[in-house]
């Protein structure tokens, strides 16, 4: 077991969290969630014990082992695959480096012999024997060939590494599990095998996350940092949200009846208290009123962008016909005889195990890449605003605030105008002056989004649209393509927004495509559908 005692962090007078009390315990999975900047991350550094609170402690039964999931991928970039996994096991792993040594010694003494048979010894009680193969199987499971296991990690792509490093943090059973963002640059098998082990897992799990699904799946308690302070609740991410929503709206219920029966002791005192008939009674309500109090709801980290699409103009009967298209570069086929009608009501979900291909297309039907083979022609009433992956050259003068920046795509050049559309954005009062060049990446992308709404679109092209934001967008982000008239392609690791949001699921496979009407989970579900899958891949 874990707990944290009165731990609190203060970073000059701001407080990040106060007097935070918590015990995690065996056999619960527990979703860390809270808005940008409120501390998930940094509290998670405080029970690893990389940084130290301000204040209070965190104790951990003795004997615990704790395993944590890596974020510097070049770490371990000089050892081998099977290894760095195997280095999960600090001790374990220390063992077979000193049995190793001690058996290559020239000269091999007693004392060695009877060394290497205590090592032996605590060696055989972690099960040492079977962890090369655990480890394999482990590297295997998530898409890692046995082939790969003995090339350095250097060798590896960006997210054959981020496997690797999740593999280290599950390997050998730690009782005490921390994993920020587990699930970032995971393919869709890959997180289902992670979902599944981390359900048969008995010990402690900790787990930040933006995937809601995710977190549905695997959590049986969550822990909210907002307000301050942390509070935990039994279920799972949706269970929370739903029950918080209503907590709000009970609270502000309530408040709204207090200033409800302030309005109206007020108005009385207003008009009578210069009645003398009525005088005394004034003065009774004024007493009242003074000692009605609101109790105020706190005000929340969290705040919810106003992501609304609007068209123009409604489009026609002829949308978008691609025929025969196709990619290819240096390493081989990008995609190929992609043909597709796209109809009036299409919401398309593009997936590929090969996400160059979903980008590169998209890029190509927003008329920023001219290097493919066939056709494709949009209809005649089609208005589209376009959301790439890599924003980066929508911002290359850095000098440009935000009003200006956005300016640049509005026909209507009004200051206030432009604000509104930034506002709904979350970006407020002297936010709006702030630089291009000092945006994070989930800020670039949110005035991406103002740029569209801006746009009145009647037909949308997303590529990762929640990369880089936070629960409260992903959720505003969600709702907006749940609602909008128009047209959708887009592609998304986030599986709740699949799910609700496609009514078409489109695979782009080396072999061409894969074209199902269903939603995302009927597709990856469904038994002819697998099988066909298998066999453009093969």
């Amino acid at each position: 077991m874990i707990s944290a005692v009165n731990v609190s962090l203060q970073y000059g007078k701001r407080v990040l969290f106060d007097e935070v009390n918590v015990n995690f315990t065996p056999g619960n999975c527990y979703g860390i969630i809270g808005a940008n900047g409120a501390g998930k991350s940094t509290f998670m550094k405080i029970l690893s014990g990389e940084i130290e609170a301000t204040k209070g402690r965190v104790n951990i039964l003795p004997g615990m082992r704790m395993s944590t999931l890596k974020q510097n991928h070049f770490e371990y970039n000089e050892f081998t695959v099977l290894d760095t996994v195997m280095m999960g096991n600090k001790r374990l792993f220390q063992l077979i480096k000193e049995k190793d040594a001690i058996y290559a010694k020239p000269d091999f003494s007693d004392a060695d012999g009877i060394k290497a048979s205590e090592l032996e010894a605590e060696f055989a009680e972690m099960n040492g024997w079977n962890a090369d193969s655990e480890a394999a199987e482990m590297l295997t499971n998530m898409g890692i060939p046995p082939a790969m296991h003995t090339r350095l990690v250097s060798e590896l792509t960006g997210k054959e590494k981020v496997k690797t490093l999740l593999a280290q943090a599950l390997f050998g059973n730690p009782d005490i599990l921390l994993l920020d963002e587990p699930t970032n640059d995971l393919d869709v098998e890959t997180i289902s095998w992670l979902e599944n082990f981390l359900a048969d897992f008995v010990n402690t799990v900790i787990v930040i996350s933006h995937d809601r699904h995710f977190l549905d799946a695997v959590c049986t308690n969550i822990c909210d940092i907002d307000f301050g302070k942390l509070s935990t609740y039994t279920g799972n991410y949706s269970f929370w949200y739903h029950m918080s929503q209503l907590q709000l709206k009970q609270r502000s219920d309530q408040n709204k009846k207090i200033e409800d029966k302030r309005a109206e002791l007020q108005e009385f005192v207003r008009r009578f208290s210069a009645n003398a008939s009525k005088s005394s009674q004034a003065t009774s309500r004024k007493k009242l009123l003074e000692k009605l109090t609101v109790d105020e709801i706190p005000a929340s980290t969290r705040k919810y962008p106003g992501i609304i699409f609007k068209q123009e103009r409604e489009a026609g009967d002829q949308l978008l016909l691609i025929e025969n298209l196709s990619k290819s570069n240096q390493d081989g086929v990008v995609y190929k005889d992609v043909n597709i009608n796209v109809r009036k009501g299409d919401k398309i979900a593009f997936i590929s195990k090969n996400q160059l291909a979903v980008s590169s297309l998209f890029s190509a039907l927003a008329d920023e890449d001219t290097d493919f083979k066939g056709k494709f022609t949009f209809g005649t009433t089609i208005y589209k605003a376009y959301l790439p992956n890599d924003n980066h050259k929508y911002f290359q003068d850095g000098s440009l605030n935000l009003i200006d920046w956005l300016r640049q795509f509005s026909k209507d050049k009004d200051e206030t105008y432009i604000r509104g559309f930034l506002g709904k954005m979350l970006f407020s009062g002297e936010e709006v002056l702030k630089k291009c060049n000092v945006l994070s990446g989930g800020e670039k992308v949110r005035c991406m989004t103002s740029r569209m709404m801006l746009l009145n679109p009647n037909f949308l092209i997303l590529d990762e649209p929640t990369n880089h934001l936070d629960l409260e967008s992903i959720i505003a982000y969600n709702d907006a393509l749940k609602d909008y008239a128009g047209t959708i392609l887009f592609t998304s690791h986030d599986h709740q927004l699949m799910q609700t949001v496609a009514n078409r699921i489109i695979e782009l496979t080396p072999k061409g495509v894969i074209d199902k009407v269903c939603t995302y989970d009927e597709y990856l579900e469904n038994p002819a559908i697998k099988e066909q899958r298998i066999k453009m891949y093969s």
